[in-house]
């Protein structure tokens, strides 16, 4: 059992609700920063060593936090951005509490994982626990769109750690993660010639034309049971029905289960670039986040934390998740990496995304009690 005095569930839902109630969209690093602001100040105030890399390219900064102690450390890494927009919580999504359920934007994807590491952090620092290792907290600000200025971080701390913990939301029947796709993010940009619809459509070479074929051949390079998927959105293209398109453009999502499927899936991609007939294709993008593969050492790591579970009353089952997170780049590095040790819930992205608030306290102890214990 960890030494470390956390509280009860109904106490880290009140903290966790004024996160929740700061709005921190990716795309404001003034908010975000805000929040950041807060953690840091409340780190400081029990002797953390604090490092914060201003950001950079209009997205807030990353928020290091050392505690003291020398050896590899145990890292520990979350990010404190939304998909959600300002104006979320004042319209169709409050902070409510209904039954065993807390709604709110990014309640469960991801502020309540990564507050439960900032508390366990901030308690450990304060009731001055002796852990095995040091521990390295990083609190991210740009998750949600591929960590561009974070990824360096993350990666940087994590070479040379003895185990990265992920406080990622918990999958179905609160499962942690041990394995994750590889995740590649393109953008195809399709440049034709414009005319007159009715008048001199012969002269023109309609670009949303020319997309619509590449997107079907996009999907079907789909290969489920290969664990293959293809995804195009959004898409856009053209001005008004009387003129034939000049251009259109997509994004492209893909998910892959090797860094082999990944970079085979990636040439193809790119390899649809080119010009014919008038149409132009041009395809940048890439691997985003490589594959995290599961090993000895996290199956490992997984069974220490199984058993810390079991002392606190729950099943910790586990599952390979088609999402990447940034769990994906240290366990790349060969790092053992254990995701998805946030809290249980449901709706990541979506209307009625909910925690089970009443699983709080006992998922930020086992949580705390790899951090403490972990030698």
């Amino acid at each position: 059992m960890p030494q470390t005095q956390l509280g009860t569930a109904e106490q880290l839902l009140e903290e966790l609700r004024g996160w929740v109630e700061h709005e921190t969209p990716t795309t404001d690093a003034v908010a975000v920063n805000g929040l950041m602001d807060r953690c840091e100040a409340d780190l400081r105030a029990v002797g953390g060593c604090i490092t914060r890399i201003p950001g950079r390219d209009g997205y807030g900064d990353t928020l290091i936090c050392h505690t003291p102690g020398t050896g590899a450390p145990i890292v520990v890494a979350g990010h404190l951005d939304t998909v959600w927009d300002h104006g979320t919580l004042a319209g169709p999504m409050p902070f409510r509490v209904d039954g065993d359920r807390a709604y709110g934007p990014g309640i469960y994807d991801m502020k309540a994982g990564s507050f439960m590491a900032f508390h366990s952090v901030r308690e450990i620092l304060r009731q001055k626990v002796a852990t095995k290792r040091p521990i390295t907290l990083l609190l991210t600000p740009d998750e949600e769109v591929g960590s561009p200025t974070s990824r360096a971080p993350i990666e940087q701390a994590a070479r040379g750690a003895r185990a990265v913990l992920i406080p990622e939301p918990a999958g179905a029947g609160g499962a942690c993660v041990t394995a994750r796709k590889g995740v590649g993010r393109f953008v195809i940009d399709v440049r034709g010639v414009s005319a007159h619809a009715g008048g001199n459509w012969a002269d023109g070479r309609s670009a949303v034309v020319a997309l619509a074929r590449l997107i079907l051949k996009i999907h079907g390079m789909t290969d489920l049971d290969a664990g293959i998927t293809t995804n195009v959105a959004p898409i856009f293209g053209g001005t008004r029905p009387n003129v034939i398109p000049p251009e259109a453009g997509c994004e492209v999502d893909l998910r892959v289960p090797t860094i082999a499927e990944g970079e085979r899936m990636e040439a193809m991609i790119l390899a649809l670039a080119g010009e014919h007939d008038g149409i132009t294709v041009t395809v940048t993008g890439g691997m985003n986040r490589p594959p995290f593969a599961e090993t000895p050492s996290i199956v490992e790591l997984y069974n220490r934390a199984a058993a810390f579970a079991q002392q606190h009353g729950y099943a910790l089952p586990t599952q390979h998740r088609g999402g990447g997170s940034d769990g994906n780049f240290t366990a790349a590095l060969g790092i053992p990496t254990l995701d998805g040790l946030g809290c249980t819930g449901a709706g990541a992205h979506a209307p009625h995304e909910h925690i089970i608030w009443r699983d709080l306290a006992a998922r930020c102890s086992t949580l705390c009690g790899l951090m403490e214990t972990i030698d």
